[in-house]
């Protein structure tokens, strides 16, 4: 509740490392759209309601966070 998407994201590679991460992009969902046919390098969704949008620049912030880009 505390944690930013980013760092949500970091904590998740803390747990399980890359698969972790890559699990939770493949079977997590949270677009309020419920568009689930485009994988994003950030997980499904519409890539353009706030929640999708919200998740696109958390997952950005955890590769900053990782030195991945």
């Amino acid at each position: 509740m505390h944690l930013t998407k980013g760092e949500t994201f970091n904590l998740a590679y803390d747990l399980g490392g890359d698969d972790f991460v890559r699990m939770i992009v493949e079977k997590t969902h949270t677009c309020y759209e419920g568009t689930h046919n485009k994988l994003h390098e950030w997980g499904y969704g519409c890539g353009k309601c706030p929640s999708c949008i919200l998740r696109k620049r958390g997952y950005e912030d955890y590769l900053k966070i990782r030195g991945k880009l």
